[in-house]
C-alpha cells in the first residue's frame, strides 16, 4: 500500500509485494483449513478446465511438459489441480501415441515470496520415480508423477524463461491488485477512500483508480506470460468477478470485505482502539472487474485468443457443517476473512488490535448469520485463453 505524500502508513506498496500472503500454516483462520469453498468451486469448473487442455499443443515426447500455477498459495487446492491437468495430458498423449511413454512433466508452484511454500511442499506426495523411471512414475496413482519447484515472485512480472511454459493455471488470484491505488491513500486526493477499507460503496473517482489499477496489473501479467508461454500453450485463469457494471457494487468481495469487516473497523474507532486516520491509511487490494474489464485488458495486450470468457456462480465462500449454527456461520465469516486478509491486518494494526478487529467481525456475522448465508454468493470470471 503506497505511503499518503507526508503520512506515515504502516503498509507501503513497496513491502506489499513481500508480505501479502494468505494465513499460512494449519490452524482455525489458515488458508489451508477455510479452502474447501474454493476447492468445489474449482471442481465444478473441471469440464472448463479439460477444454482448455484439449486445445493445448502436443509436442515431441522428448520434450518435458511444464505446468505453472500462479498463485498457488498453500493448500490442497492447488495439488489437486495440477494433478488433474497433468493426467489429463497423459491421456491425451497416450491418445496420439501407444507406442511410446509421454514426456516427463514438470509443475511450478509460483506465489509472492511471503506465501507459506513449506506447508505447500509438505502436501505434495513423494515422487513416484525415485530410482525407477518416468514410464513408472506415471503409472503410480498414489504418488507424484512430475517434476515440482517452487517459484516465489510477482506474476505481474516475469517468472520463466522464455518459451518454456506449456500451460498456465491462475484461479482465486488475479483480482488482488499489485498495490491499492497511491490516490486512494492520498488525503488530497479526490479518490481518498474516506471512511472506507474497500472499494465496494466507494464514490466513482475511487472506483475508476482501482480499475485503472486491474487493467495495469492484468496487462503485465498477460504482457509477461506472453514471453513465458511456448507456441501452442494455453492458460486459464480464474478470478473474482462481478455480475454489475458499477465497480462500487463488488457483489460477494463487497459482503466479505464490506458490511461486517468494515463495521468492525468503524467499532474500533468508536472504542477508542484505534483513530479513523489509521482506518483510512488501510485499503484491501482487491478488484472484482466484470466481463468488460477483464476483455478490454486482454483485446488491448493482443497476445492471446480469447477461447471462453464467462461469469460462473461460484456460491458461497463460507465453510459451514452446520448452517442452523449462528455462532459457526460467524466463525466462517471471520476466519474466511483473517484466512485471506489477515497477513495485512495483522501488519497494519499488530497482533493484538488485529484479535480484537476479527472478534467483532465473529460477532457482527454471528447475529446476521442468516442473511450472510443467504446473500454471500460469489461470482467468478472464467477465461480461457490461448497464445497461437
Amino acid at each position: 500500500m503506497a505511503p499518503n505524500k507526508g503520512d506515515n502508513v504502516v503498509v507501503s506498496n513497496m513491502k506489499l509485494e513481500r508480505m501479502l500472503s494468505m494465513k499460512g500454516g494449519k490452524g482455525e483462520a489458515s488458508y489451508a483449513n477455510n479452502s474447501q469453498a474454493q476447492a468445489l468451486h474449482a471442481k465444478s469448473m473441471l469440464h472448463l478446465l479439460e477444454e482448455t487442455l484439449d486445445g493445448v499443443q502436443l509436442n515431441s515426447a522428448e520434450i518435458p511438459f511444464v505446468v505453472a500455477d500462479l498463485g498457488c498459495s498453500c493448500g490442497n487446492n492447488t495439488i489437486y489441480i495440477v494433478d488433474v491437468i497433468i493426467k489429463h495430458m497423459i491421456k491425451r498423449y497416450e491418445a496420439l501415441d501407444h507406442h511410446h511413454p509421454p514426456p516427463e512433466f514438470s509443475a511450478f508452484f509460483s506465489d509472492l515470496p511471503s506465501n507459506d511454500f513449506n506447508t505447500l511442499f509438505q502436501l505434495l506426495p513423494p515422487l513416484a520415480n525415485d530410482g525407477g523411471s518416468m514410464e513408472e512414475c506415471l503409472a503410480a496413482d498414489t504418488h507424484r508423477s512430475y517434476f515440482a519447484a517452487g517459484v516465489p515472485g510477482s506474476f505481474y512480472k516475469r517468472l520463466f524463461p522464455a518459451k518454456s511454459i506449456d500451460v498456465f493455471y491462475s484461479a482465486f488470484s488475479l483480482h488482488w491488485l499489485s498495490q491499492v491505488p497511491e490516490c486512494v491513500l492520498d488525503k488530497r486526493s479526490a479518490a481518498y477512500n474516506k471512511g472506507r477499507v474497500f472499494i465496494h460503496g466507494a464514490n466513482e473517482i475511487t472506483a475508476k483508480a482501482y480499475k485503472k489499477q486491474f487493467q495495469m496489473d492484468l496487462a503485465g501479467f498477460l504482457t509477461s506470460r506472453s514471453k513465458e508461454m511456448k507456441r501452442g500453450g494455453s492458460m486459464f485463469l480464474v478470478c473474482l468477478g462481478r455480475t454489475s457494471l458499477d465497480p462500487t457494487d463488488q457483489g460477494g468481495a463487497g459482503l466479505l470485505f464490506g458490511t461486517h469487516f468494515q463495521d468492525a473497523w468503524d467499532d474500533l474507532i468508536q472504542e477508542g482502539l484505534i483513530s479513523s486516520e489509521k482506518r483510512d491509511n488501510f485499503n484491501i487490494p482487491v478488484y472484482a472487474p466484470s466481463l468488460q474489464d477483464f476483455k478490454e485488458v486482454v483485446e488491448a495486450v493482443g497476445s492471446f485468443s480469447i477461447n471462453k470468457l464467462e461469469i460462473f456462480k461460484g456460491g458461497s465462500p463460507l465453510v459451514v457443517n452446520q448452517p442452523d449454527d449462528q455462532a459457526e456461520v460467524g466463525r466462517a465469516l471471520a476466519n474466511s476473512c483473517r484466512s485471506v486478509a489477515g497477513v495485512l491486518v495483522d501488519a497494519h494494526l499488530g497482533d493484538q488490535l488485529s484479535e480484537e478487529l476479527f472478534s467483532r467481525i465473529e460477532s457482527r456475522a454471528t447475529s446476521q448469520a442468516k442473511e450472510l448465508l443467504e446473500k454471500l454468493q460469489f461470482f467468478h470470471i472464467v477465461a480461457s485463453l490461448s497464445f497461437a
